[in-house]
């Protein structure tokens, strides 16, 4: 008899089984075992140097582990086509940010990313990706702004037009590499709250957000992973993985964590 149907929630999008990266002698990660489900969005804290952004290069497909295997969206990595991969999936990294035109227009900025470029040239786009580049600066507040050219937007605005871009392939994996980083309070927050929104919506992506700081989590996120010194300190749930105790020894420091609704603060003990 056949068994049941799996359903998309069955499926995994990232899965890291005793992953390890070495370079030039120094381990970046060790023993990460990992999974992440279409469902879920998780957010990724530790301090410099944890392994936070290594392990987010394993799950956009731009680095290869040193031991262990890594598989995204159904895909092995070192036994697929990583260029067809990478289409599948949405990443805003500081480095990708720093290489987008300051005279690009931010209609521009989000439409190229349909042809996987920064800058546009020769390429032609329909109608349909027009209104999805529209749609999506809509959607993160910045619509009216367009016609104007990247380099004049402020820090908070260059941030949600970097994370439209991510979102203009429809990917099935969103991956965001500190992206509320250097922003004033203000921004943080309109920030935060979209991507909470973008968090809640059930047709949205599979989430990763990388961070430092639990202030930075957005509503609707549900899952932590905690690192430091590119191990393992905790993993799970979002409301029993954020604790004073874990924090504590994720960051060396004594925490105190509270919550109020679903965001969560932290100081010093």
């Amino acid at each position: 008899m056949d068994g049941p149907v799996p359903t998309v929630a069955d499926d995994l999008v990232i899965e890291l089984d005793s992953v390890g990266v070495t370079r030039s002698g120094t381990a970046l990660l060790q023993d990460i075992t990992l999974r992440v489900r279409p469902d879920q969005r998780w957010v990724v804290l530790g301090p410099n140097g944890a392994g936070k952004t290594t392990l987010l290069s394993l799950a956009a497909g731009r680095l290869h582990p040193t031991t262990g295997t890594v598989r995204v969206l159904d895909e092995q990595l070192g036994r697929t086509d990583l260029a067809e991969l990478r289409t599948r999936i949405g990443l805003t990294t500081a480095a990708l940010a720093e290489r987008i035109p300051g005279t690009e227009r931010v209609l521009d900025v989000v439409l190229t990313a349909a042809w996987s470029v920064v800058g546009r040239w020769r390429e032609r786009y329909d109608e349909l990706d027009v209104g999805r580049a529209q749609e999506l600066l809509g959607q993160f507040g910045v619509a009216g702004l367009a016609q104007r050219e990247y380099g004049t937007l402020s820090e908070g605005e260059r941030k949600r037009v970097q994370i439209a871009r991510a979102l203009m392939t429809d990917p099935e994996l969103l991956l965001l590499d500190e992206p509320a980083a250097g922003l004033d309070l203000g921004a943080r927050e309109e920030l935060v709250g979209r991507l909470g929104v973008l968090a809640q919506d059930p047709h949205s992506p599979a989430l990763m957000l990388v961070t430092h700081h639990v202030e930075e989590i957005p509503p609707g996120f549900t899952h932590a992973l905690l690192l430091r010194g590119g191990t393992v300190v905790a993993a799970g749930e979002l409301a029993a993985t954020i604790t004073g105790e874990h924090l504590s020894e994720t960051f060396g420091v004594p925490l105190v964590v509270e919550r109020a609704g679903q965001r969560y603060t932290a100081r010093a003990a």
